[in-house]
């Protein structure tokens, strides 16, 4: 029904299903959902009822519920992980995105990470259909992030994206409307929090929550070298004494505490690059290397892989967006586009 109606009226959907958020594009209008993938249940009850809060409502939940509610991420390194959350998750997006037109299945198209299982691309088809939705269809996230950055991909040369998000990198040569190679290492932004909490509980006895992780990586997080950053106090429980303590870290230390995921993110460029046909190689030297994804904000991480692999490093204009971008731009062009769908 949906499709018989103006573009104004459409109700199909482009889904970001990320680690970290899940971004829902409506055609016609554009991203109308962005929000972290987490959602608050009560463990005490079981189905659909024990989904207490979903989204920006459940993370601000982190850390800070009762015994009987947990904040959880369904969503693990591009994959569900829990998949009766993950679909309430959706129905909840789907009907606020839908609003008046909830009574509809609207055609969805889900970006998935590379190299999936077929019993995880099912899973994910699956919650998304158990969410109300019609017609699905499946795009894998590189793809996405790569038409949603503009790049030529239809066209006869090698395009390289590096799409870095919350709990995977993955790194793809696209050329004539196809992904050629592909590699994909399960480290994301995530990691880069996990290896802020490590260190200071390593060096300072304090433990701090993933939030106040973030704001550092945030505030003081660089691939490379940058004097300009300075300090920022943290606050936290001291493990010893168990009572609350602050106190103040510098870029440095914070670059040195994320040096071994940003490491493992420059392997994965360099071995798709050895990796790659020599023809589009070629290309790839001329028209330089695209990063997308919320991990590629980290700063000077472009900076640091010009430098590790001799070819130009240049930030999409989107990143955070360029995946349900580039999903929702299939969506509206789909006759053309089909070819790029995994399903």
């Amino acid at each position: 029904m949906a499709r018989f109606l103006p573009n104004w009226f459409s109700s199909d959907i482009a889904i970001d299903l990320g680690t970290s958020n899940t971004l829902l594009f409506l055609q016609g209008r554009g991203i109308t959902i962005n929000e972290p993938s987490v959602v608050a249940v009560d463990q005490r009850m079981v189905g659909k009822n024990r989904v207490v809060a979903v989204g920006r409502e459940a993370k601000d939940m982190l850390g800070r519920t009762p015994g009987a509610i947990s904040a959880i991420r369904p969503i693990q390194k591009g994959v569900i992980s829990d998949f009766d959350a993950t679909v309430e998750m959706l129905r909840t997006f789907i009907e606020r995105v839908l609003g008046r037109m909830a009574f509809m299945k609207p055609r969805v198209v889900i970006g998935v990470p590379v190299g999936i299982t077929e019993v995880e691309k099912r899973a994910v088809k699956e919650s998304a259909e158990a969410a109300n939705a019609g017609e699905v269809f499946l795009i894998e996230e590189p793809m996405a992030a790569a038409i949603g950055a503009g790049m030529p991909i239809t066209e006869p040369y090698g395009n390289m994206i590096v799409d870095i998000g919350g709990g995977t990198t993955e790194v793809a040569v696209i050329s004539l409307g196809g992904i050629v190679y592909s590699h994909s290492v399960r480290i994301g932004g995530d990691n880069l929090d996990d290896a802020i909490t490590s260190s200071i509980k390593k060096h300072y006895s304090l433990l701090i929550g993933e939030r106040t992780a973030e704001q550092i990586k945030i505030r003081l997080g660089t691939a490379f070298p940058d004097d300009n950053l300075g300090t920022m106090e943290v606050k936290g429980r001291d493990i010893i004494a168990g009572v609350p303590r602050t106190i103040e870290v510098g870029c440095d230390e914070i670059r040195e505490a994320m040096s071994e995921p940003v490491a493992a993110i420059a392997e994965a460029v360099r071995i798709s690059l050895e990796r790659t046909p020599p023809e589009l190689a070629s290309d790839i030297v001329d028209r330089g290397i695209i990063l997308s994804g919320g991990g590629s904000l980290l700063r000077n991480l472009d900076v640091l892989l010009q430098r590790e692999t001799g070819v130009p490093v240049v930030l999409a204009g989107d990143p955070l967006c360029g995946t349900v971008l580039g999903a929702g731009k299939v969506l509206e062009e789909l006759d053309r586009l089909k070819q790029v769908l995994t399903i």
